[in-house]
């Protein structure tokens, strides 16, 4: 059951936000992850390709190996240099109001019934005067890049495979020569197809404005090894 509302700062002037510097989920193995994130995400996470249930594209970062593992996250806090844009909002959202008129822009949304809301401790989302804090401006711009990254999706995906980049992609990760994984269902760019497109194809990724998120895509798979090392580390600490 969720309570969510359209937040403000006279009904929420008083609303705080309980381990507002955490926001680390450890029971996700993988997390979707948009366009607009990769230029960053790249230098952290591996980042796959995988088939949604009405079988469009998405992008996710690989957290972990087995289920429910989320190897970045150690004590509740994250390891990393920058954390998914879905994993940071926390209890909140963005929606269109319903009689906002057509010059109505996205608000930020609160599940008021969330464990991490409470109006007596954590970090205040409100100054004493109304205006936003540092955290609330801070889930705005995350709201933001999610809100931009949704339009970005399909576009990307259909133009990766306009110029046959998208291939499937069971990968096998060894820890050592006993152990290792199969990672099927994902899906990544295939790096031997991307060096060989001539100057059309370049220019036309780069007109769409995906150019740069192909170079980035492949360039995360570097990250895998990063993912072995940490896996290593709790298997044997």
């Amino acid at each position: 059951m969720t309570n969510v509302v359209s937040l403000n700062n006279v009904d929420h002037a008083d609303l705080k936000l309980v381990r507002a510097d955490a926001g680390a989920e450890t029971a996700i193995n993988q997390a979707l992850v948009f366009p607009n994130e990769f230029e960053q995400l790249q230098r952290e996470f591996p980042i796959l390709f995988r088939k949604g249930p009405d079988e469009a594209f998405q992008a996710v970062v690989l957290l972990g190996l087995d289920r429910d593992e989320n190897l970045f996250v150690v004590d509740q806090r994250w390891r990393t240099r920058i954390v998914p844009a879905l994993l940071q909002r926390g209890p909140f959202s963005i929606g269109i109001p319903a009689q906002g008129g057509e010059d109505a822009g996205p608000m930020i949304h609160v599940d008021l019934d969330d464990p991490r809301v409470s109006r007596t401790e954590g970090v205040a989302l409100f100054h004493d005067h109304g205006g936003n804090t540092p955290l609330l401006d801070h889930i705005a711009a995350v709201l933001r890049t999610i809100y931009a990254g949704l339009d970005l999706s399909a576009p990307m995906f259909a133009a990766f495979e306009a110029e046959g980049l998208i291939e499937n992609a069971a990968l096998t990760i060894a820890l050592d020569d006993a152990h290792r994984y199969r990672l099927n269902d994902y899906y990544t760019l295939d790096a031997e197809r991307f060096a060989s497109l001539d100057g059309a194809a370049l220019e036309r990724l780069h007109r769409a404005g995906f150019l740069g998120c192909a170079m980035w895509a492949l360039s995360s798979l570097g990250n895998i090894a990063r993912l072995i090392e940490l896996k290593n580390e709790r298997r044997h600490g």
